[in-house]
Parts: C-alpha cells; structure tokens; sequence
C-alpha cells in the first residue's frame, strides 16, 4: 500500500499491533456500500471513466457475494476491512481497482463506514427496546390491578400493582430508545469526501455520496470528519443508560425469585440448575444481564480513554474505537434478547404479592393522608401520629387496619371508624388516581396510551 515510500515490509512485532481485519472485518457492508457511494459519484462528475466505474461496482458485487457465502479471503498482511476490499478489487478486475481510492483515504472511508455501523446498531436497538415494551405491556395489562408491595430502601413503602410497577421499566426503556433515536439523528452526517483531513482537490459531490448513504447532510469540516468519534461515545452512552435499566430489572427478577419473595417463576428453559444441588432453579439469564452492563459500561470507559488526548486529527489510537462499540453491542444485544424472553414468560404468583402488598404497615401514609384530609391536622403532626399507631400496632402485633379504634383515637381523639375504609391496600391503591399513579384505572391508561404509541 506505500511500497513507494518503504523498502521494507513490517516488522512482525509491527504486523502483530498494525492488524485489525480481525475486528473490522464486519464492517465489510458497510465499507462496500461507502465504495459504491464513492464510485458512482466519481463517475458522476468525470473524475473516473463510466467504463472503470463499471469494472469497479462489478467488482465489488463479486466480493460482497464472497462475503456472503463465505469464501472471501481475509489476509492479515492488509491489515483491516479497506485494503482487504482493495486488494480483492484489485484481484478481480486488475487496473481499473486502482482508480477507486481517488479523492478518498481511509481516514474518511473508515469514519463513514463506523458511521453507518453505529447508526444500524443503534436502529437495531430501538426495535429490540419497543419489542421489550410490549412484551412488558403484554404482561402488565392483565395485572394492572394486582397488588403488590412498593418498595423504597427494599422496604415494604405503599402498596402498588405488578402492572404499574412493570410499566415504570416501559417507561424506561421508552428514553432508551429516544436516546439511541436522538444519537442516530446527530450521527447522520456523512464524513465521506473529508479524505485524509482536509478535503480533495476533485470536483466531488459530497451531497450526492451523502444522500445515497442515507445521510442527511455532509459533515461540514473535514477535520471533524475525520477526527471525532462523540456518534460512537455517544451511543455507547446510550447504551450504558439502557443496560443500567435492564440490569435493575433483572435484579428485581433475581430477588423476586428467591423463595422469600416467591412473587414470580420463570419456566425451565430459562433457568439452569446445579451440578450438586438437585433442588436448584437458578435465574441465571437475569444474572447474566446484571453482568453484561459491567461489559457495556466499561465499553464506555474505554474508548473515552482512548479519545480524550488526541489531537487534531487522525491518530492510529482511533483503530481502538471499534473494539469497545462492537462489543458493548453484542453484549446489549444478548441483554435485550434474553430480557424480552423472560418478560414474556414471568408468571406472577399474584396471591403472594397480594399478601405481601399489606406488610409493613404499608398503608401508614394512608393514615396520616386521612388525618389530613378528615381532621385537618398539618401532615407534619399527622406524620407524628401515624408513626405513634405504627408502634403501638407493631406493639400488639397487628396490621394497622387491625388496630382498635381506641388505641388510634389515645392518640387522635377526633379519628372515626371511618378511617378503616383507607387502611386496606386495595383503598391505598384505588385513591392514588393522580396522573401516573398506581391506582388501576391509571395504569390502564397508561398502557393503553404506550400500545398506541407502539403501534
């Protein structure tokens, strides 16, 4: 490739650290699809004949069928994807090959086509994130009124329903899917033409390659085109975020599981067992997506690291980009797969949910709402009270809606029997009507909104 500049070829050590067709190689649609770009723009304007441009763009239908079935030859001593592609054009079709590369480098040809990779991974992200949500609306709408406990600090809070709190992760993975969109927006800029770092002498259409490529513009300094990778930090961002997301779910799947809890099973073929423990069924998948946002996160790290000394413009550092991106894919790729497979399958044990919904004095808020709203004491002195009948209930060994109303009025005298009609965790969940709330009616509305949506 600069044969005219050197005598020797690469030491072993420098082949060793100077190869990536390893990693870059899938990136060989996208690289076809730049060269195609390329290659009929410079037709276009007269910078290559239509007949080299011919040979060329066969050429190239010749080496994607190899990739497809298999046969293509990838050869280390050309180090990544580009000249791999070059090499075979060259291969195939002979001297017209040579022509393809002008008024480019593999500075903006490498930057456009990670481009595209990214912006397809980031399409594919948000179909598996809306394929989540429904299968989360699927599983939420025929328990939008099925208690369950609330929990904050992992503490029985107030009573909620298993749809209400599954739609908290709808909503969730709902700004996932509008970060990856919103990434993909700003990436959408096409760094084809920037050539090495600044620009081409040739009469090239950089609109016409972007419009082809499905950019919605050119990238409008040849520096930045070359140099940047915030599209690639950026997703990567995304996707830690979203991974965060999935891995509290998965979480709350593990704890729900344990037979403490018992609030759902997943089936056999989404559990393991043990080697020596027969009785074992194990949630390994959730775990597993717990695990994979260690991957995702750490992704984020490093190709920051690698990043945030560079100058202007390229630097070889920048071959690193790819390895943290794809892998933080694959990973979050698998994380979503499997998390839609064990939402679709969670069968809730909705009668131990329901039980455990009135532990912990858990309608105590209730209580002290009511004196606030009934006897109109000032929420801080309805709070003080609240907490007193909480003791003395926790004293007696009741729930507080088992706690005689003579005890309530020793610390409240102006309470009636009234007040027992809020102290069921079914009351606690029916009066939280405001919007977004756990009361049943809400919920529906909630899901029958995100259906539309996802429609």
């Amino acid at each position: 490739m600069w044969g005219g500049r050197f005598s020797a070829r690469p030491a072993e050590i420098m082949q060793a650290i100077n190869v990536s067709i390893g990693v870059d190689r899938r990136l060989w649609a996208q690289d076809l699809a730049g060269s195609r770009a390329h290659c009929r723009m410079l037709a276009a304007k007269g910078i290559v004949s239509q007949a080299d441009a011919e040979a060329i763009l066969g050429g190239l239908d010749a080496i994607e069928a190899e990739m497809r079935d298999g046969s293509f030859p990838f050869r280390d001593r050309f180090e990544d994807i580009h000249m791999n592609v070059e090499a075979r054009l060259a291969e195939l079709i002979g001297e017209p090959s040579g022509r393809l590369h002008t008024a480019r480098s593999r500075n903006d040809q490498v930057a456009t086509d990670f481009r595209l990779w990214v912006r397809d991974a980031c399409d594919a992200a948000v179909e598996q994130l809306q394929g989540l949500q429904r299968a989360l609306l699927a599983r939420a709408e025929p328990h939008a009124g099925d208690l369950m406990p609330g929990f904050t600090h992992l503490q029985p809070a107030q009573p909620v329903t298993f749809g209400h709190h599954l739609m908290a992760y709808v909503e969730m993975f709902g700004r996932d899917a509008g970060r990856f969109s919103d990434a993909r927006t700003r990436m959408n800029e096409s760094p084809l033409g920037a050539a090495a770092l600044a620009g081409s002498p040739f009469p090239i259409d950089r609109q016409m390659t972007a419009a082809e490529l499905g950019f919605d513009r050119p990238m409008g300094n040849s520096l930045d085109a070359v140099s940047d990778r915030d599209f690639a930090l950026e997703s990567l961002a995304a996707a830690t975020i979203c991974a965060g997301h999935l891995s509290r779910l998965a979480e709350e799947i593990v704890v729900w599981m344990t037979p403490q809890f018992g609030f759902v099973t997943l089936p056999d073929d989404l559990t393991t067992g043990s080697s020596i423990m027969p009785q074992k069924r194990n949630p390994d998948a959730a775990e597993l997506v717990r695990a994979k946002t260690g991957r995702i996160m750490g992704s984020l790290v490093a190709l920051s690291t690698v990043m945030k000394g560079l100058p202007l413009a390229y630097s070889k550092d920048m071959q690193e980009d790819k390895p943290p991106v794809f892998e933080a894919f694959d990973a979050l790729t698998l994380a979503l797969g499997a998390m839609t497979a064990m939402v679709s399958a969670l069968k809730p044990d909705t009668g131990r949910m329901r039980a455990a919904a009135g532990s912990g004095f858990s309608t105590a808020t209730d209580l002290a709402d009511w004196l606030v709203r009934e006897l109109d004491l000032p929420f801080r002195k309805a709070h003080h009270v609240t907490g007193a009948a909480v003791k003395r209930a926790e004293a007696l060994g009741v729930d507080l809606a088992q706690l005689p109303l003579a005890e309530l009025q020793s610390l409240e005298a102006g309470v009636t029997e009234a007040v027992y009609k809020v102290l069921t965790p079914e009351a606690s969940c029916a009066s939280r009507q405001s919007f977004g709330g756990t009361a049943p009616e809400q919920v529906r509305a909630r899901i029958a909104e995100w259906k539309t949506r996802l429609a």
